[in-house]
């Protein structure tokens, strides 16, 4: 939905701005540098400056402040941007309800989920709602941080750690367990002090199961890494080292044995959707399915 004009009183008398103006300095006030906010909408960073100084201009407030490469929002900046928030996650409200009729069940729902829970554990509730649901398109987005609700970067997320603030309707789908795991051939040639291990690179350095990985390697080396974990178990299976996995990604036929001595690593699997559109049908009838589905 795009509104091309809005009006706000400052003083007695209304100002007309241009709707997206505002929705250049939000981007900008979320991300903090114009590039950030470039990438964000898909412009380029002269588009943000340009966009942001006809809003100050039609407002008459200046609302940053340039210097320096990290953009700081005045305190007038900060009203408008507070302000700001609230417009978009009401639109997005607003198009959401637009996704759903009274007769037919149809949308598109944007998920966002970690990529090894996207690729194993996802595909059969999403075919199960194309198959009863016809009319709800989704895309899948595999990664690793949290996607903005706020920003419409995506409709629902699962993830492994409960958000800390923010409105969204939050529901603990179950818990994840992970093991060492290595190939039969590996553990029955290379004695537990010489073995090596298969992890996560520098940008995963900070998760649980990385953490709990170089606990268990105790100065052994991690020789082999990756940010792709089906990498990682492949790599195991053709005896690279000893990999961490959650269980779902290790069954009994992917030829690599659990290291069943080692105490396991558990972590929550958290869905996530914002409160303003929980309730919209096309919305609804796809988080019940990864309840469903991930509950298992």
């Amino acid at each position: 939905m795009k509104i091309p004009y809005c009006l706000t009183m400052i003083g007695r008398e209304f100002t007309k701005f241009d709707w997206d103006d505002l929705r250049h300095f939000l981007a900008l006030a979320q991300s903090g540098t114009l590039l950030g906010a470039a990438k964000q909408l898909g412009v380029e960073h002269a588009t943000i400056s340009r966009r942001v100084s006809s809003l100050e201009a039609s407002l008459g407030r200046k609302l940053v402040d340039r210097r320096g490469r990290r953009i700081t929002l005045t305190s007038d900046g900060e009203q408008v941007a507070r302000h700001a928030s609230l417009v978009a996650a009401q639109t997005a409200a607003i198009e959401q309800l637009g996704r759903s009729s009274a007769t037919e069940l149809h949308g598109h729902v944007r998920i966002s989920a970690p990529p090894a829970l996207s690729s194993v554990l996802l595909a059969k509730p999403i075919a199960a709602i194309r198959r009863d649901h016809p009319g709800v398109q989704i895309t899948l987005v595999g990664e690793k941080r949290l996607a903005s609700l706020n920003r419409r970067e995506a409709d629902i997320a699962v993830r492994m750690s409960r958000p800390e603030d923010g409105d969204y309707a939050i529901v603990k789908l179950g818990e994840m367990d992970f093991h060492l795991y290595a190939s039969k051939t590996y553990l029955e040639t290379v004695s537990p002090p010489d073995w090596t291990f298969i992890g996560y690179d520098e940008t995963m350095n900070a998760s649980p199961q990385q953490l709990r990985l170089t606990e268990l390697a105790a100065g052994r080396p991690i020789a082999v890494r990756s940010s792709i974990l089906e990498f990682q178990a492949a790599t195991a299976r053709l005896g690279a080292g000893v990999v961490m996995l959650p269980d779902f990604a290790a069954p009994e036929s992917s030829g690599l044995q659990r290291i069943e001595n080692e105490q396991a690593l558990t972590r929550e699997v958290w869905l996530v959707v914002h409160s303003d559109i929980k309730d919209v049908p096309s919305i609804r009838v796809v988080v019940d399915a990864l309840k469903t589905a991930l509950a298992q």
